[in-house]
């Protein structure tokens, strides 16, 4: 669902000139207003930023989950969902959905207690105020303060810290270290609530696996936290999907297995479930299995990015298998393999194109297109996707990927040499320990390999070397290659200076 045009519209990103001048407006001062404002815990205070996301695939994502999520926390989406159209200028949308984040909360609040409507208000209040509606803004202040007057023993909520972790968690992978924090305060006030067990047990498990991080068994926190989760909410079908993965992570498949078994016959239609199957199968190598899965959720969810990444992965697996299976087989055999295999590649392909379509910054989609174009030799949109996808504000794991990327379809496929070394010293320069890391370093040695055989004087080939030594801290190699380089370009300042810098580090 896509905001309107001709609606009403909200300042985008809260950029208030006038907050420091005392405007009055029927007796309420709109720089005091503000100061109230900023003092209340909801979206608008917890520095959710426009460029860290794509507001239309955050809209769509929310309204899936509208849709397919069992919870009783839906108004937390809606309280999300209206800051987004808030972000999107469209402040009437906006009001609406904190109208429904209200119906939610007084249905699912037998008991009558009022701090579930904290974030609300504050959020209803922030609106009005960019509405230009002061006095009514101002009325919602006031039943967050009344609310605070009631709460004045326990003025920290559980339920705030718990909303601004799922937030966080929704919004994107950079909030996720702050979402482990707020779940960590709120767990403090009410370390048996289910909700906040799952979010906290979530978001460690995606940090632990941040960015294809490989975290070592004796570092796994995830385990521990995802089984105390699945015993205090037993119905939460996608949490033991998560304990399955986390358990395949440490070669436990078969207790894996068990908990996926489990969790399918609580939620056998869920997307948000079989995504995360889908994801357990093919990495056990059942790739059909795992095609059906992702299938039926994407007709559930015909625009996931995520969904149609997966089965891009899936593909992908069964096209490399396919090839080097052909790749053993006699010509004849192989020609008649060649259509199978177009037909893997191609679907590869469609589906890392509509990954990206529909999910707009997910960056490992664009890279994994950009590399399936390079098999089919479109080398110039390989190329042109990896432009795209380093216009974007990248973190340091995504560009060690794409820059490994970058060099091999450099290397391999454009012939330019000098172009890939640079791409890849840039990613090993990346100190982080990735396969990509390795890859590059590998890279790099074999090109100062060959041009060594080739001429055995290459001053470039041992300063090569000596900037892979550099980078592993092995200091000592490194200034012997360097000292090789200068010996054949005696005169190179960069030479000069990495040995001098070497050397004053010993």
């Amino acid at each position: 669902m896509k905001a309107g045009s001709g609606t009403e519209s909200c300042t985008l990103l809260h950029t208030d000139r006038g907050d420091t001048k005392p405007d009055r407006m029927s007796g309420i001062s709109k720089g005091a207003l503000k100061l109230h404002l900023l003092q209340l815990k909801c979206h608008f205070t917890w520095k959710l930023l426009l460029k860290d996301i794509d507001p239309e695939e955050l809209e769509d994502r929310l309204y899936d989950q509208l849709t397919f999520l069992v919870t009783r926390n839906k108004y937390m989406v809606y309280n999300l969902l209206a800051y987004v159209m808030h972000l999107k200028g469209d402040c009437p949308k906006a009001i609406a959905n904190l109208g429904k984040a209200e119906e939610m909360i007084k249905e699912n609040n037998p008991d009558g207690t009022d701090h579930r409507y904290l974030v609300t208000y504050g959020n209803y209040a922030w609106v009005l105020y960019y509405l230009n509606q002061y006095e009514e803004s101002q009325k919602y202040i006031d039943k967050v303060e009344q609310i605070c007057k009631k709460l004045k023993d326990t003025p920290d909520r559980a339920e705030i810290y718990g909303e601004k972790g799922w937030t966080l968690l929704k919004f994107c992978g950079q909030y996720y270290k702050e979402a482990k924090q707020c779940f960590e305060k709120a767990l403090e006030l009410e370390p048996e609530d289910p909700e906040w067990n799952s979010g906290y047990a979530t978001v460690v498990y995606r940090l632990e696996g941040f960015n294809g991080r490989q975290c070592p068994a004796s570092e796994c926190r995830s385990i521990e936290l995802l089984e105390r989760a699945v015993e205090k909410n037993p119905n939460d079908a996608v949490v033991k999907a998560l304990l399955a993965l986390k358990l395949q992570d440490l070669n436990r498949s078969d207790e894996g297995k068990t908990y996926i078994e489990e969790a399918l016959k609580q939620a056998p239609s869920s997307p948000y479930l079989l995504r995360y199957v889908a994801k357990f199968y093919r990495r056990a190598g059942m790739v059909d299995e795992a095609l059906g899965a992702l299938k039926t959720a994407i007709n559930l969810i015909p625009t996931s990015g995520f969904l149609h990444h997966q089965v891009g992965l899936c593909y992908r697996k069964k096209y490399y298998s396919y090839k080097k299976k052909s790749g053993n087989r006699n010509m004849y055999a192989r020609e008649m393999d060649s259509e199978e295999l177009n037909d893997l590649i191609q679907n590869t392909i469609f589906h890392f194109e509509k990954a990206v379509e529909y999910k707009k910054t997910f960056v490992y989609a664009y890279v994994d297109l950009a590399n399936a174009y390079r098999e089919v030799k479109e080398y110039q949109k390989a190329e042109d996707t990896l432009q795209v996808v380093l216009a974007f504000n990248l973190i340091d794991e995504e560009k060690q990927q794409i820059y490994c990327s970058y060099g091999q379809l450099k290397e391999f496929c454009t012939g330019s040499e000098s172009e890939a070394i640079d791409y890849y010293k840039k990613s090993l320069q990346i100190k982080i320990l990735h396969c990509e890391k390795e890859i590059c370093e590998k890279a790099l040695k074999r090109i100062s390999s060959k041009k060594i055989r080739n001429n055995f004087r290459d001053a470039e080939a041992f300063a090569l070397l000596g900037f892979v030594h550099k980078t592993n801290g092995e200091r000592n190699d490194a200034i012997d290659c360097y000292e090789q380089a200068l010996k054949y370009d005696p005169y190179n300042e960069e030479y000069v200076s990495e040995l001098c810098e070497l050397k004053l580090t010993i």
